[in-house]
C-alpha cells in the first residue's frame, strides 16, 4: 500500500536556524527539533539531557499529600493492604510496582487482577469481597478505579479506604475515596497529564517515600516497569514520561530484575537493545498475552520474581500463552479476511464491521487494529459471549470512533473507549441495523481522502548527508514514541546498486544510492511488489527511517524503507 507523504513543518520555522547557530548542528537535526516545539537551548538541554532531577514534584498532584500520608500510615502500622490492577501491561506493571514497594517495606500486601471475560475492567464487587476475605484495610487501585463510583461506597461501607491511582479520562463524578490521584482530573494542577497507570502509581510511591522520610532515590528502583508501561501503553514519550522512559531504559540495560531478565534470556533480546521498538513489539505483547488471554496473574508473577529460577518458569508460561494468542491472532485474522472478501465491496464500504460467534474477545483487538492498517477504514470485530455480542472498534485519523458509537447509543447495552479506539456491548438483533448506521456515519464523515493513508515525513534528505556524525546526534533523539516519532526521511533520485531481491517472508532487500553518495543497504517489509519497478533502474523516491547495525563489531548503517514513490505510478 503506498502512502500519501504529508510534510511536517515547525510552527516556527525561524528557529531552525537559531536552534542551528546556538548548538552547532546541521539543519536538518535543527529541523527535527523545531518539529517538536523546541525553540530554545534550555528546551534542547531538557530534550536531549532528561535528568531524574527533572521529575515534577509528586505533591503537586491533587489529592497526593492524603494518598501519600495514607499509605504511609498503612506501612507504619503493617496494616493488609490489597493492590488492585488491570488485565493489560499497564496494570500489571502498575500492580508489580505498588505491590513489591509494599512488601520491601513488610507490608502484608496482596494483589487482585480481574478476570478479563469474567469480570472485566475495572473495580467489581468480586474484587472487593476479596480485600474482605483477606482482611484489607486499604485498597490502592492502579490504571483504573477513576469511573468506580458505586464500588468506592461499597468499600467505605465496609469500612476499607480507597486510593485511586488512574491516568484515564475522568467521568462527570469521581469515587469517594480517601484520595484520587489523575493527572487528568479537572481541578488537578499537575503540570503533565499524560502519565501511564504505572507512572501514576510511581508518583505515589515517591510521595510515600517522602512522608517516611527517607530519600527519593528508592523508588527509582521501580522504573524498568514504569518504562515498560509508558512505551506498552502509547502515551506520549515527552516531558515526564521522556524522563521516565530514558532512566527505565538505562536500568533495563545495566541491572534489570529477574523476572524481566528471565524473559529476555528467553527471547534471546540482549538487554543492551532493549529500546521502545523491542518492548513495544517484543515484550509488552508477552506480558500483555496473560490478560488478553484470561488471567494476567502470570504476568505480575513473573515481574514480582525474587529469584531467576522462579521468573524462568513463569516467563515459560507467559511464552506458552502468547504463543496460543499468536496462533489464536492469526486465525481470527484469517477468518476475518475471508469474511472481508466474501461480504464486502471496499468500494462501497466506510466501516468494516465483522462479526463471529467464536472470535476469541481477547484477540479482536489486535485483529481490527491490523484491518485498520491493511485497508485504511475504521473496522469493529464483534464476537458472542454469554448471548451478548462484545467487541472491540479502532479508528483511523479524522474518525472519532467513540463518538460515532455514542451516536447509535440507543443500540448498545455498553460502551466506552476514545477517539480512536472503543469498546461495545450490544443484543444480537441490534447487529445488522448497528452495522448500517456506522457505515452511513463514516461515509458522511469522511471524505475520499480520509481512506488515503498519510505517511508523515519529517525532511527531505541527501543520502550524501549521512554519515556517523549525523546519526550520533539522531540517536539522541530516542527513547521514540508518540510525541517523539522516530524521524522519517525521503530521498529523492535514488537508484539501485547491484541486484535488489527478496528475503524472508516478501521482504524487498537493496541497496541503493543517490547523486553519488555512499552505498547504503535498504529493507522494506513485506514490500515484495516493489521489486518488478526498483529492478528496472529508473530513479525512484523513498520515504525511510535510519537504523544501526552492528555486527561482529562493525557498525553500519541501514534504511528501513516505510514507502516507495515510483514515478509515473
Amino acid at each position: 500500500m503506498s502512502f500519501r507523504w504529508v510534510y511536517a513543518q515547525p510552527e516556527e520555522p525561524k528557529y531552525v536556524s537559531k536552534l542551528g547557530d546556538m548548538l552547532g548542528i546541521p539543519d536538518k537535526i535543527a529541523q527535527l527539533l523545531a518539529i517538536r516545539g523546541i525553540k530554545t537551548f534550555d528546551d534542547a538541554e531538557y530534550f536531549f539531557r532528561p535528568k531524574i532531577e527533572n521529575l515534577h514534584d509528586p505533591f503537586l498532584m491533587k489529592d497526593m499529600e492524603a494518598g501519600a500520608e495514607r499509605l504511609a500510615l498503612a506501612i507504619r502500622k503493617s496494616e493488609k493492604v490489597l493492590v488492585y490492577g488491570d488485565y493489560d501491561v499497564d496494570g500489571t506493571t502498575a500492580t508489580s510496582c505498588v505491590y513489591t514497594f509494599l512488601k520491601e517495606f513488610g507490608v502484608d500486601a496482596d494483589y487482585y487482577i480481574p478476570h478479563r471475560f469474567k469480570e472485566g475492567y475495572g473495580i467489581n464487587p468480586d474484587g472487593i469481597k476479596y480485600a474482605e476475605e483477606v482482611k484489607a484495610s486499604l485498597i490502592v487501585s492502579v490504571d483504573c478505579g477513576i469511573t468506580a463510583i458505586e464500588e468506592a461506597k461499597v468499600a467505605r461501607e465496609k469500612g476499607i479506604d480507597l486510593i485511586v491511582c488512574d491516568h484515564h479520562t475522568v467521568g462527570n463524578e469521581i469515587p469517594d475515596a480517601v484520595a484520587v490521584l489523575d493527572p487528568k482530573r479537572p481541578d488537578c494542577n499537575y503540570p503533565f497529564d499524560g502519565l501511564s497507570g504505572a507512572g501514576v502509581g510511581f508518583k505515589l510511591i515517591q510521595g510515600t517515600i517522602e512522608k517516611l522520610g527517607l530519600p527519593d532515590t528508592i523508588s527509582y528502583k521501580f522504573l524498568d516497569l514504569v518504562a515498560i508501561s509508558i512505551a506498552s501503553d502509547i502515551v506520549p514519550i515527552i516531558d515526564e514520561n521522556r524522563v521516565l522512559m530514558k532512566a527505565g531504559l538505562q536500568m533495563i540495560q545495566r541491572s534489570p530484575r529477574v523476572g524481566i531478565k528471565a524473559l529476555l534470556e528467553l527471547i534471546k533480546v540482549s538487554k543492551e537493545d532493549v529500546n521502545t521498538s523491542k518492548i513495544v513489539f517484543s515484550i509488552g505483547p508477552r506480558i500483555n498475552a496473560a490478560g488478553r488471554m484470561g488471567d494476567a496473574s502470570t504476568a505480575v508473577k513473573l515481574m514480582i520474581s525474587e529469584t531467576l529460577g522462579e521468573a524462568k518458569s513463569h516467563a515459560y508460561e507467559l511464552e506458552s500463552v502468547n504463543l496460543k494468542r499468536r496462533d489464536t491472532d492469526s486465525k481470527t485474522m484469517k477468518e476475518a479476511m475471508e469474511q472481508i472478501e466474501k461480504d464486502f465491496d471496499m468500494e462501497e464500504t466506510s466501516t468494516i464491521v465483522l462479526y463471529s460467534e467464536n472470535w476469541h474477545l481477547g484477540v479482536i483487538g489486535i485483529v481490527a487494529s491490523r484491518l485498520v492498517d491493511l485497508y485504511h477504514r475504521p473496522a469493529i470485530m464483534l464476537s458472542n459471549v454469554d448471548g451478548k455480542i462484545k467487541g472491540s472498534a479502532r479508528s483511523i485519523k479524522g474518525f472519532n470512533i467513540y463518538n460515532a458509537i455514542k451516536k447509535c447509543d440507543d443500540l448498545l447495552e455498553q460502551f466506552g473507549g476514545h477517539e480512536f479506539a472503543a469498546g461495545l456491548t450490544l443484543p444480537e438483533g441490534n447487529l445488522s441495523e448497528f452495522r448500517r448506521r456506522m457505515n452511513e456515519l463514516a461515509y458522511t464523515d469522511l471524505s475520499e481522502n480520509s481512506f488515503e493513508p498519510e505517511l508523515t515525513v519529517d525532511a527531505k534528505l541527501e543520502l550524501g548527508e549521512v554519515d556517523m556524525k549525523f546519526w550520533k546526534l539522531l540517536s539522541q533523539f530516542e527513547p521514540f514514541g508518540p510525541g517523539n516519532l522516530r524521524p522519517v526521511f525521503v530521498s529523492e533520485e535514488v537508484k539501485v546498486v547491484g541486484v535488489p531481491t527478496i528475503v524472508g517472508n516478501g521482504h524487498l532487500k537493496m541497496r541503493v544510492s543517490q547523486n553519488g553518495s555512499g552505498v547504503f543497504d535498504t529493507i522494506g517489509f513485506n514490500m515484495h511488489e516493489y521489486l518488478p519497478d526498483v529492478r528496472k533502474g529508473d530513479p525512484f523516491k523513498i520515504a525511510y527511517v535510519l537504523e544501526e547495525n552492528n555486527w561482529n563489531g562493525r557498525r553500519t548503517l541501514q534504511l528501513r524503507l516505510k514507502d516507495i514513490h515510483i514515478p509515473g505510478k
